[in-house]
């Protein structure tokens, strides 16, 4: 994720691909307000009409502001020894402010929030391997990596993450928790999470790893039938999967099952482009906000197009975001089927606008639709074949898996007797 101090640049967020740009500095406006405050009390021609029309707050909220500031500065027992600085004063205001609209996908982030998550999309950082998300009011495992420490001990997607070391982290923002699991590599965390069936906490001891993110993997199941695995949707996948499919193609695949289990998303436009493989033309998504910038129509891209053959697609409750929208298009468009569990419901636009002093704010800005018009938001895809399960390194027991294999099984038959 990139920022930038006051000019442009292209900015790239865990859903979508935007452009934003706030041009005037915070600290020149700050100065102004100052200034024109300070002209007020020597002017009758300057109201406090006009002082309200160009500070975020009128002056008796801003005057709040101060004797909160007063009150702890005079009276908080630490804040002698402990002082607060302006920054984070300023940047715990503009957090709180964010968070009074209740969006958990709407959020403000510090200059060094903004540099780690730029280090996680680049492919390299300290920390468990899961995505977490906010819903209501809870802290929820989205899905665990790959290969990562929280996969490794058995968190699942759904978990909700009650306490982390001796800190009880309900209320807490999913940005605040995602800092405190991170850490030095092979340092060690302790998650208590609340699971769904099971009457007493889970307690899992995980140690710290580097984060390796890998975002494909491929593999022949069969003389015929082959086997992608997408892990998230970063920078290179979709070109990674379309050289994937090549080589499969030629070692004589005539179906394919996709497999976004587990995957929390990613690019807006790497989404598109994976779907683009297999729908030579038309609608894959569409996006619907206030502003007219977000209103979007999304088009199979002709240069991506690879292949008609039978596929279906595995989906369960990690699924989000990315994994959803081509899962949604491709279903929707009749060119795979679904199997598996509900996906998880992640369904909104969220474009950062970078601010001055290197932090930003994160606003959902819309929401995505399928090309039939459902919304995934809080509601999720279901599958045209539920299979309960979980994924299994032994493709054997891998139940979900098995049924996909049955399936394109079918559709291959279906295709060979039309031929014939």
């Amino acid at each position: 994720m990139l920022f930038s101090e006051g000019r442009c640049k292209s900015i790239s967020d865990m859903t979508t691909h935007k452009k934003a740009c706030i041009y005037f500095p915070l600290f020149t406006m700050l100065m102004v307000i100052a200034f024109l405050y300070g002209y007020k009390a020597q002017s009758a021609d300057f109201s406090e009409d006009d002082f309200n029309r160009i500070s975020p707050f009128n002056v008796r909220s801003l005057w709040l502001l101060r004797q909160v500031r007063y009150i702890i500065e005079s009276y908080q027992v630490d804040a002698d020894t402990k002082p607060a600085t302006d920054d984070d004063l300023l940047h715990g205001a503009a957090k709180g402010m964010v968070e009074a609209w209740k969006d958990p996908y709407t959020r403000f982030v510090s200059p060094r929030q903004l540099k780690d998550e730029e280090i996680e999309l680049e492919g390299k950082y300290g920390g468990l391997g899961m995505y977490i998300g906010d819903r209501d009011g809870q802290i929820l495992v989205i899905s665990p990596m790959e290969d990562s420490p929280a996969e490794k001990v058995g968190l699942k997607p759904k978990d909700q993450i009650v306490k982390v070391d001796n800190d009880v982290v309900i209320g807490w923002t999913s940005d605040r928790v995602v800092q405190k699991l991170r850490g030095e590599p092979g340092t060690k965390v302790t998650v208590w999470v609340r699971r769904e069936g099971e009457d007493e906490l889970l307690e899992f001891a995980i140690t710290r790893e580097i984060i390796k993110l890998h975002s494909v993997r491929y593999e022949m199941l069969s003389d015929d039938i082959g086997y992608l695995k997408l892990t998230q949707f970063k920078h290179n996948t979709a070109d990674e999967s379309r050289n994937a499919v090549r080589d499969m193609m030629r070692q004589g695949m005539r179906a394919l099952i996709l497999d976004l289990r587990n995957n929390g998303g990613g690019l807006l436009d790497a989404s598109v482009k994976i779907s683009s493989m297999f729908l030579r033309d038309g609608l894959i998504v569409e996006t619907k906000g206030r502003s007219e910038r977000s209103n979007e129509k999304y088009y199979a891209n002709k240069n991506y197009y690879l292949t008609n053959m039978p596929m279906t697609v595995l989906i369960n409750g990690g699924s989000a975001s990315a994994s959803e929208i081509v899962s949604g298009a491709l279903n929707d468009r009749g060119r795979a089927k679904l199997i598996g569990e509900k996906s998880f419901g992640k369904g909104s636009v969220q474009t950062l606008f970078p601010l001055t002093d290197g932090s930003g704010v994160y606003v959902t800005i819309a929401r995505y639709y399928t090309p039939s018009g459902k919304v995934i938001d809080h509601v999720g895809l279901s599958p045209d074949i539920e299979v309960k399960g979980e994924p299994n390194r032994d493709k054997s027991q891998d139940k979900q898996l098995q049924r996909a294999i049955e399936e394109v099984k079918k559709s291959m038959r279906s295709v060979a007797g039309r031929r014939n």
